[in-house]
């Protein structure tokens, strides 16, 4: 089991480095409408990741407190959303397509902070991943091996696009394609070391999964609405990215259902 946990999540990580390294032998710009569709389809698999794979089993399994079983999930939900909100207010970060940082003034590098930026959205996709396998390490709520393999296939087929939307730009910055790839990859990096954070802390205290189960789903929330979704409708009007964030949502839903 411990290696089927750990092959479980490096699985996200590997879709960060493949797609990074698109910069390899890909020219150096990247269609912006192709970068908005890539990111509406990122943005419908977490959404749906955090509904079945998240939010659903933290209820179930607080579903012997009746009527309140709700409550665990809407706590967890909401620090998860302080919990980013915090990070994006005291991490110097900067969006793609934006001339403008985010967070406290820093002299850091404009590469730097786009990767960065990259960190804050992965660090909940690891956790998340992290805390699914808790789950099934632990017997509790009815998560299984197969349930976890779905989470981390959904969130390594959404990396894949995300690790070509780092390294892409940081090549048209002028980084080295090496480098490019290297900044990528390691923005991705982040994901595993989340995951076996969240573990260890399900570990010592496993009546406080279904808090972590739904403080993923709030982080992963957050990143969602306050990033993703404004970057794939951005520019002149197309319903490109509402498609594909269909189509991800739609994806993330049969692996959760057809695995789990």
């Amino acid at each position: 089991m411990e290696i089927q946990v750990f092959r479980g999540i490096l699985i996200p990580f590997l879709g960060t480095a493949l797609g990074s390294a698109c910069v390899l032998f890909m020219k150096n710009t990247f269609n912006s409408l192709l970068q908005r569709a890539l990111t509406g389809f990122a943005a419908g698999v977490m959404v749906a990741a955090s509904i079945w794979s998240l939010l659903v089993p933290a209820m179930e399994q607080s579903a012997s407190m009746g009527q309140w079983a709700f409550v665990p999930a809407a706590v967890g939900f909401w620090i998860g959303i302080l919990f980013l909100l915090l990070l994006d207010k005291t991490i110097p970060h900067l969006h793609m397509n934006s001339s403008k940082s985010e967070g406290p003034k820093s002299s850091l590098q404009k590469t730097t902070m786009l990767v960065l930026a990259v960190m804050l959205h992965n660090l909940p996709e690891g956790m998340a991943v992290g805390v699914v396998y808790a789950g099934c390490l632990t017997g509790d709520g009815g998560i299984t091996a197969m349930g976890a393999l779905s989470l981390s296939l959904g969130i390594a087929i959404q990396n894949f696009p995300e690790g070509a939307i780092i390294s892409m730009p940081l090549r048209a910055e002028g980084v080295s394609k090496g480098k490019a790839f290297l900044y990528g990859a390691l923005s991705g990096a982040v994901e595993p070391i989340g995951a076996i954070l969240t573990i260890l802390a399900a570990g010592f205290a496993v009546p406080i999964l279904p808090y972590l189960l739904s403080f993923a789903a709030g982080a992963m929330i957050y990143v969602v609405v306050e990033e993703l979704i404004p970057e794939m409708s951005e520019g002149s009007h197309s319903n490109l990215g509402t498609v594909l964030f269909a189509a991800g949502f739609t994806l993330m839903m049969i692996l959760d259902v057809a695995l789990g």
